[in-house]
């Protein structure tokens, strides 16, 4: 199975806890097998059964050790009181054989424990690094819902089912081989007997199990469902209970609960056959034994009284691990399902590739340019047959109607989607010659959505930058005209923003965001929409800061107002995907055409 071999891939990181763990296991199950396999002298010396004045033995032998053990008895069995001293020798042995077991059963659970953690933080650690490699793209078809599913409801369901089955994995075979051996040794015709009738009970259990792996995908598909319902409505809560729609939103959430619930229930009764069909065929299997080896004591004289009662007891104790390895292959069915959507996750494609051999790059000296770029999400072209130039220190402004592609074509430049056809271009070099990193440590980017994260305002400014200075940090502040309002906070720069910011006004968040790209102080600014969202008091602010921000450097300025963008050395005009107009807003107003109706609906003078 495939999520096995995932499994087993994050496994072989640690051979060496592995094969502590088996040994363990292996010392374990061999005590155990010591304190059965004397059960046999232990009958002969309680009823009296000997042959040739002999302590009746167990046909399961460990060669010389045996042999003087057995003979040891033997001689302590010649008298009344040596009797009593050979039933305590038995009986210390036995227990410490018990003791023994336990102690090296506890200690093979001590060392799985840090292994199955290990395996799911690996997991976990894969997943969240594959989710900041992934493109902007990617989030744009998946739900966000769906992906944190993934991060906590399918892990949780691979270390409680599929990692349960390593404990099995390792442990039960050993037993019942060892248990088989021992089986065999005392009865090869029942042991026979027995081999051929174990393979149909686990056709029986395999095809009663291969149902659960496809019901348990519906769970997690489900709880996706939920948790982006959840998401979008947390999100959304101040839209909800304006359009009174609470009403709306409790329905859709229940009718996905109950559908979840309808299909956990198909799962859960699928799962819980594992226990009463495991025991059932156990139970006719023991009924077997009695049945066979009976007849073998009685009828045919191959095995003996106390013999048969030890097959007996060690039988038994087999039952266990086959239902454990029954259980955990109903188990590995259920889990797979999760291990495949988390498996999907982490072989996503990454798009945006690094070169093999990146060329160095350090500084931006001279251009940014576009050559025939074009652009598709899918089937769909978003942009058509783009070229531009952006002299290093100029100002360019894409302007245009809502689903133009401004900020799609802004995005091309730091790589959050590579072209489809032609080439942006930085100092004469393809923008793929470089590696990601460095291109975009010469990119400072302010977004119409302010996003911050529940961390403290210092720590917002200095993202990317832990080792950033408090001085700098304030001057950055200052730049951006957010100093004032931070030292007002009862906690100045150490208060906590609150989730995405909640604890701010719009123009406090968005002045933050101003002064991060200020102490990262990079010679490209990206500017997409920075103010639409803002009142007439905040944009003037948030303004400010933008102007002291762009100074002496290159700006691609996406504006939704027209009047920020009236001094920009070039403005491009989209619609559809493709430049319609380009030049100065001058140059633009004499043309009388898009960029001029666009500017008289706005009534600027």
């Amino acid at each position: 199975m495939k999520s096995l071999q995932t499994i087993f891939r994050y496994v072989s990181k640690y051979p060496r806890l592995v094969v502590l763990y088996f040994s363990l296991n292996l010392l374990s199950a061999f005590f155990s097998l010591v304190s059965l396999t004397l059960l046999a002298p232990f009958l002969a010396l309680i009823f009296g059964v000997q042959q040739d004045n002999k302590i009746m033995t167990s046909k399961f032998s460990l060669g010389a050790v045996t042999d003087r053990f057995y003979a040891f008895l033997t001689r302590l069995n010649q008298t009344d009181e040596g009797k009593v001293k050979a039933l305590d020798v038995l009986c210390l042995i036995v227990l410490a054989a018990i003791l023994l077991k336990n102690l090296f059963l506890y200690l093979s659970m001590y060392v799985l424990t840090p292994i199955r953690n290990r395996i799911i933080n690996d997991m976990r650690d894969d997943m969240y690094h594959k989710i900041l490699q992934l493109p902007v793209g990617f989030f744009n078809e998946q739900r966000k819902g769906d992906i944190m599913s993934k991060l906590t409801n399918d892990l949780q369901d691979v270390e409680y089912s599929t990692i349960s089955f390593l404990e099995s994995f390792f442990r039960e075979p050993v037993i019942i081989i060892l248990y088989l051996i021992a089986m065999i040794s005392l009865s090869p015709q029942l042991s026979l007997f027995l081999l051929i009738f174990l393979p149909v009970s686990g056709l029986i259990i395999g095809r009663v199990g291969r149902s659960l792996k496809k019901v348990s995908g519906k769970v997690q598909s489900k709880l996706g469902d939920i948790l982006s319902t959840i998401e979008e409505t947390l999100g959304g809560i101040r839209v909800v209970k304006a359009f009174n729609a609470e009403g709306q939103q409790l329905r859709k959430f229940k009718k996905e609960n109950f559908e979840l619930y309808t299909i956990k229930n198909k799962a859960n009764r699928r799962r819980d056959l594992a226990s009463p069909v495991s025991e059932t065929l156990g139970l006719l299997a023991v009924c077997c034994v009695l049945f066979y080896g009976g007849r073998l004591v009685l009828r045919e004289n191959f095995l003996n009284g106390p013999d048969f009662l030890a097959y007996i007891a060690i039988f038994t104790q087999i039952i266990n691990p086959l239902k454990a390895l029954t259980t955990a292959s109903y188990n590995i069915r259920k889990g797979a399902a999760s291990v495949e959507r988390i498996q999907e996750l982490i072989t996503q494609q990454e798009t945006i590739r690094e070169p093999e051999h990146p060329r160095k790059l350090e500084s931006f000296n001279q251009r940014i340019e576009m050559k025939n770029v074009n652009f598709a999400y899918g089937d769909v072209l978003v942009l058509k047959n783009i070229s531009l130039v952006v002299e290093k220190g100029k100002t360019l402004a894409l302007v245009g109607s809502s689903g133009s592609g401004k900020s799609t074509l802004a995005d091309l430049i730091p790589r959050f989607h590579d072209v489809s056809s032609g080439s942006v271009l930085l100092d004469g070099h393809d923008i793929r010659e470089y590696s990601v990193k460095d291109l975009r440590n010469l990119m400072g980017i302010v977004t119409q959505e302010p996003i911050l994260f529940n961390e403290s305002i210092a720590a917002n400014i200095a993202l990317g930058n832990d080792s950033a200075p408090a001085e700098q940090i304030e001057q950055a502040a200052g730049i951006a005209n957010a100093h004032q309002f931070i030292i007002q906070k009862e906690g100045g720069y150490q208060s906590n923003v609150g989730d995405r910011g909640a604890r701010l006004s719009g123009g406090e968040k968005q002045r933050l965001t101003i002064a991060r790209a200020v102490l990262k102080n990079p010679p490209i600014l990206i500017l997409d929409e920075a103010t639409s969202s803002l009142d007439t008091e905040s944009e003037k602010l948030v303004q400010d800061a933008i102007n002291h921000l762009m100074q002496d450097r290159t700006s691609i300025v996406i504006a939704h107002r027209l009047s920020t963008v009236r001094h920009a050395d070039e403005i491009i005009v989209l619609q559809k995907g493709e430049i319609v107009e380009r030049g100065r807003h001058e140059e633009l107003m004499k043309q009388n055409g898009f960029y001029t109706r666009l500017v008289e609906m706005q009534e600027v003078k």
